[in-house]
């Protein structure tokens, strides 16, 4: 039963309001004055304050802070006569929970008590019961899914369910949806298989690595100053989750997805995206700044010259662009310092890394591994981060001087649960998602396997490599020393093959407000 203190001058007219919420399960004390309100709260472990707003002596604005002081805790409900916004303004500066006007419904206020006392397990009751009622029609739609479109709709219905289950502590409904997401997966890979090569052919084909700057971005450049915002590895529910945190400064005027090129890494897609080209292609037309997975090398410090070479062939001049990259926090806060020196430029380009790092850090690091232990705690990890980020500052000046956002990223990335083992010569590539090397041998059920890379427009590194792209959840593991490489790469984050994590992803624009 939840304890309330009601404090009001007057609080015995309010005699039938208070038999009324008691008959509804709580508990009430009824105090007239502050000081003994004070001395009662010191003593007693009450959840929740109903404080009038207008009382001889102390009022209610003068003790919200003394409250506060007793019991950091407690939910306070202002009740007050007066509607004057200074005085509103006044008390939610104070942080209370709500405000009611008087004369006091006595249904008015049970809804205040309900939202500030039982709002999470309500939530977490509807959104169970709804969930409930979907499950099936989650499992049927997959079966009719035949286009991008169809597949880009159905994911964001699956991440959108698992935002809510973020609220929910009831962790069967939760691991349920993840199962609905593995199947997902596994029918979204074979539709990637039938589709990825026409997609790069012609024919019908969603936004895609290489064509996103030229379908997307290049008409904004045309008519505003424009930041763009590349964060390496935001999933598309990160961004859901931070979004808010944008769009205290901006007004968002399109939301869209685009499916990251093969592989889902970073050296491929983002390369990609700021070529306006395919991998090989990229290779072709810069071979002194493309670097193969077996060759040693910056694979991505050539991203400005692609750009700028992009910008020319899209007609765009490139002479008021800056591209900056954010590798640390001491630069971003430089970047945000020195903001003066960009505010000028027509076209401000920022790299920035901080969720790769983050999900590199959950393998390499034992702290940052305890922290996040699933999606939702890595949801909430990025969410704080960019929160308390130089980012956000930058983000902030950015809308005052007039720049137009648009916020995308290069690939996702996936919690990788299954090995499945792979042998390879000593040229073969490193990475856990994709392999690409000449002598390979791997779980065909676990890999798409691409041997002629060159109809995905994809770099041979000699004539007889082979690429493959692990699916849903998997991971690629050598045969030595398996047991200590599985250990150490499962439960960890990683990018590069085929999944709707990886491989759909958000780009978004939005107006300063």
């Amino acid at each position: 039963m939840a304890k309330l203190i009601w404090i009001d001058d007057e609080v015995d007219l309010l005699k039938p309001h208070i038999v009324f919420l008691e008959s509804k399960g709580y508990d009430i004390t009824p105090i007239n004055n502050v000081n003994e309100a004070l001395e009662m709260i010191e003593k007693e472990n009450y959840q929740l304050a109903l404080l009038d707003e207008n009382m001889p002596g102390i009022s209610g604005l003068e003790a919200i802070p003394m409250i506060k002081n007793i019991d950091s805790a407690i939910k306070i409900v202002m009740v007050t006569k007066n509607e004057e916004e200074q005085i509103m303004e006044q008390a939610i500066g104070s942080q209370i929970a709500d405000y009611i006007l008087k004369p006091v419904n006595p249904n008015q206020v049970l809804l205040s008590l309900k939202k500030n006392l039982q709002e999470e397990s309500l939530v977490e009751q509807k959104t169970i019961l709804e969930y409930q009622q979907e499950f099936r029609n989650l499992s049927m739609e997959l079966s009719y899914l035949k286009t991008y479109q169809d597949w880009a709709e159905y994911y964001k219905k699956i991440l959108n369910w698992e935002i809510k289950f973020d609220k929910v502590s009831d962790n069967e409904f939760a691991d349920l949806l993840q199962s609905q997401k593995e199947e997902a997966n596994i029918q979204f890979a074979k539709f990637i298989e039938r589709n990825y090569e026409d997609w790069l052919h012609g024919g019908d084909k969603p936004m895609m690595s290489h064509t996103l700057f030229k379908d997307k971005v290049k008409a904004e450049v045309e008519k505003d100053k424009v930041l763009l915002l590349m964060v390496d590895n935001l999933r598309y529910d990160q961004w859901k989750v931070i979004e808010p945190l944008f769009t205290k400064y901006y007004n968002k005027t399109s939301e869209d997805y685009y499916f990251s090129i093969l592989p889902t890494a970073t050296q491929y897609a983002r390369n990609s995206f700021f070529a306006g080209l395919l991998p090989s292609e990229i290779e072709k037309r810069f071979p002194q700044y493309w670097f193969n997975d077996n060759e040693e090398g910056n694979k991505n410090e050539h991203e400005r010259d692609f750009l700028e070479d992009q910008m020319k062939r899209l007609g765009l001049s490139a002479k008021s662009m800056k591209y900056l990259k954010i590798l640390n926090a001491d630069f971003e806060r430089k970047i945000f310092d020195d903001f003066n020196q960009h505010k000028h430029n027509d076209l401000l380009v920022i790299v920035y890394n901080f969720i790769d790092i983050l999900s590199h850090a959950k393998t390499d690091n034992v702290i940052v591994n305890q922290l996040i232990r699933d999606d939702k705690t890595f949801r909430s990890l990025t969410y704080n981060w960019f929160e308390n980020s130089s980012l956000m500052k930058i983000i902030k000046a950015a809308a005052e001087n007039g720049f137009k956002l648009i916020i995308t990223t290069d690939h996702g990335t996936i919690y990788v649960k299954k090995p499945s083992k792979v042998v390879g010569d000593r040229e073969t590539s490193t990475n856990i998602r994709y392999k690409t090397g000449r002598s390979l041998t791997y779980e065909n059920n676990d890999v798409w396997a691409i041997s002629n890379p060159e109809k995905l427009f994809l770099p041979k590194g000699n004539l007889s490599s082979k690429y493959i792209f692990a699916k849903n959840n998997i991971f690629l593991a050598y045969p030595k020393n398996y047991n200590h490489f599985v250990n150490y790469y499962r439960d960890t984050y990683q990018h590069g093959g085929i999944s709707l994590e990886e491989c759909i992803i958000p780009i978004s624009i939005l107006e300063p407000k």
